[in-house]
């Protein structure tokens, strides 16, 4: 039955009946039908749905058939993947190998944080599908070391996120270098007015596939709300899985410094723990995933850029440590659990300085959260704000002291500078005893 209504070749369907597939989900339904029709598509679901096997499927499949009706074996690339995470790259570049393992076809992933010149030898070997980041592409187009000149199927996953983290300049770059005619697709977990005034710009005719409710999280993740100050937002996270033996955390920080700071008071309080942020190299941070993935660790503390990209299989907590800037970075962090209807939690430990990007959330998914308070971690609201303006009030009140300190020095030191200048000219305009 999954043969039939596609009609994919052989191998592919030699290879989804290994990966255990049993049917197609509702984006892959709508979307590789009209990926084979060579269709531009612009398509958005919820994170977990399958977005990712609804374009390789069908590209892989595609250029396998043309190779044999051509009898080509040239190792060019036909298709360009590109994402806004080197996580999500090495996922997808993964999953193109798993599909494709009954196919004499080839898969490469460039990103940052390796070195250039392996990447440039892999290249260099020939490759049918390249899964890459913006940024590290066209350094290897500037160094005329990747040739896009026969590409036939262009991907934007998590186009929303391209955008969000800079990648624009770059994407119109890349797209301005691929004068010859080829497909585009667009992934997106959620849709807002910029993407589609990008999509109207870059796609011809699109076709629209729109799955779930613009913005909605998935019913199969359970989140709740916990009320909490911000001083005792560690000492709650560590309670929670201490008592309640949570396994395979994935906490999200607000930054780098606290994701450092989080993570070594975790491991103080007996909880192992890993981190994956921006400063790790790519290898630390395949090793902490690695680690986490296997349950050698209990937690991963990272910032957004494992929001995207990050697959591990029944995963079962995600916490806020921080709420995320952007409202709709919220779906996509809550969205590594409760992938393919699994049941999953997403907790986020709020503080009233959280509020504001609360209320975000609510609005963008509209719904409205119980704040729960723990047993022993109540606190008192007027007391609580209390202590926060008058945190601010000696952070102001030392600014301003410093400032006035650095004002005086500036004016000693002018002093002292214009009263030296005038010695100086009394001591030249004196007249010698000998005149």
């Amino acid at each position: 039955m999954l043969g039939d209504a596609m009609g994919f070749s052989l191998p592919l369907l030699k290879a989804l009946k290994v990966c255990n597939y049993k049917q197609f989900t509702p984006i892959q339904q709508q979307a590789i039908p009209l990926i084979i029709a060579g269709k531009d598509l612009l398509a958005s679901a919820q994170t977990g749905t399958g977005k990712t096997a609804a374009f390789v499927l069908p590209i892989l499949d595609m250029i396998f058939k043309n190779s044999l009706i051509n009898n080509a074996n040239n190792r060019t690339i036909k298709a360009l993947i590109l994402t806004p995470t080197r996580e999500l790259a090495l996922q997808i570049e993964k999953k193109i190998k798993n599909y494709s393992r009954f196919m004499p076809l080839t898969s490469c992933v460039i990103t940052g944080g390796t070195k250039i010149t392996t990447q440039q030898k892999n290249l260099k070997i020939g490759n049918d599908i390249l899964v890459a980041t913006p940024g590290r592409l066209i350094e290897h187009i500037n160094a005329r070391t990747v040739n896009l000149s026969n590409v036939k199927h262009l991907v934007l996953d998590e186009a929303d996120r391209m955008l969000d983290i800079g990648f624009l300049t770059a994407v119109l770059s890349l797209l301005s270098v691929m004068k010859q005619k080829h497909q585009r697709i667009m992934f997106s977990a959620t849709f807002s007015n910029h993407i589609r005034t990008l999509a109207k710009q870059i796609l011809d005719t699109p076709k629209t596939i729109d799955i779930s409710p613009q913005n909605s999280t998935s019913s199969d993740v359970k989140q709740q709300v916990y009320w909490v100050s911000e001083a005792r937002k560690q000492a709650l996270l560590s309670e929670l899985i201490g008592v309640k033996n949570w396994r395979q955390v994935l906490v999200f920080a607000g930054t780098k410094e606290t994701a450092n700071l989080l993570a070594k008071e975790l491991k103080l309080d007996g909880i192992k723990t890993v981190l994956c942020h921006g400063d790790k190299t790519q290898c630390a941070r395949n090793k902490a995933i690695d680690q986490f993935s296997k349950g050698n660790v209990r937690v991963l503390v990272a910032t957004d850029v494992a929001a995207r990209g990050l697959d591990i299989a029944d995963l079962p907590y995600v916490v806020n440590f921080h709420l995320p800037f952007l409202a709709e970075d919220y779906v996509h962090r809550i969205g590594r659990t409760g992938r393919a209807k699994k049941k999953g939690i997403a907790i986020s430990l709020v503080s009233p300085k959280d509020e504001k990007f609360l209320g975000n959330i609510e609005a963008l998914i509209g719904r409205k959260f119980d704040r729960i308070v723990y047993p022993g971690y109540e606190m008192d609201i007027n007391s609580t704000l209390y202590n926060e303006r008058q945190s601010l009030r000696v952070k102001k009140n030392s600014y301003k002291t410093r400032q006035e300190k650095n004002h005086v020095k500036r004016s000693i030191k002018k002093a002292r500078h214009t009263t030296s200048v005038r010695r100086a000219k009394t001591k030249k305009s004196k007249p010698s005893l000998g005149s």
